[in-house]
């Protein structure tokens, strides 16, 4: 019976709620031909970059080890810089490798900005990575969170933005609230996994003003609780997509 891990430096309740959770050093370790392993690495906290490891994902996979959200994966989806290019304002400013809403700045004029940009510039991570300008998408006071593992829709959530608070993160004060995204939202979803060949990937959509949504980010290490349940246990059905999806990588090597 093969192992499934999830290679990852925090013990998450997303993350142990999963699977296993192995560090990449403790992965190459355990880990051999025929068994799974989930790459998990996060953002660092200074914002400069990807957690250490992502090497390893690429060493577990020439070991036989069948690795889903490998490196490439994760690199797109935490890079903003893969995915966007400056525009003129209204525009939004976030750090390259950025998550929980830590350093995004709106500029709604050039002057905005500047001044943006002077505080950014005093960030450490400015000088590892610089800066990422998204053109705006005017705010809405919420957006949709979709989680896809192994090609499907499995949880989804609205996230309310706090009162006087224009950025949609729970960790600037947002709530969740259970939702059934309609059918577009989770069309574009499952594509924008797809682009960046994500296996398990959180997609941030906002509302636009055609009508439709944008994909505004894709977390490679979203974490989720049972508010994303579309009616089985959002756990149970991450599971047995990545499991799906792990056997499909294993049919050609075998």
């Amino acid at each position: 019976m093969c192992t499934f891990a999830v290679i990852a430096h925090r013990h998450s309740t997303t993350n142990t709620r999963l699977g296993s959770v192995l560090s990449p050093a403790e992965a190459l370790a355990r880990l051999g031909r025929g068994d799974v392993a989930l790459g998990r690495l996060d953002i660092l906290p200074s914002l400069d970059g990807v957690e250490p490891g992502l090497w390893a994902l690429d060493r577990l996979a020439a070991l036989g080890v069948t690795v889903l959200n490998g490196r490439r994966t994760l690199i797109a989806a935490h890079d903003k810089l893969a995915t966007a290019a400056a525009l003129e304002p209204p525009l939004v400013l976030k750090p390259r490798f950025g998550s929980w809403g830590e350093d995004v700045i709106r500029c709604d004029d050039e002057a905005g900005v500047d001044s943006g940009l002077a505080l950014l510039r005093t960030r450490a991570w400015y000088d590892a990575t610089g800066a990422l300008a998204q053109k705006l998408v005017a705010p809405r006071g919420y957006d949709l969170r979709i989680v896809v593992a192994g090609g499907s829709v499995i949880g989804a959530v609205r996230r309310i933005a706090a009162p006087g608070e224009w950025r949609t993160n729970v960790a600037l004060g947002a709530r969740r609230e259970p939702v059934s995204p309609p059918e577009e939202a989770r069309m574009i979803a499952l594509g924008a996994a797809a682009a960046v060949g994500g296996d398990l990937v959180g997609i941030d959509l906002l509302p636009s003003d055609l009508g439709t949504w944008v994909v505004l980010e894709v977390n490679g290490a979203v974490d989720f609780n049972g508010t994303y349940a579309l009616g089985d246990d959002v756990f149970d059905e991450a599971r047995r997509a990545l499991d799906s999806r792990a056997l499909v990588r294993e049919e050609p090597a075998a």
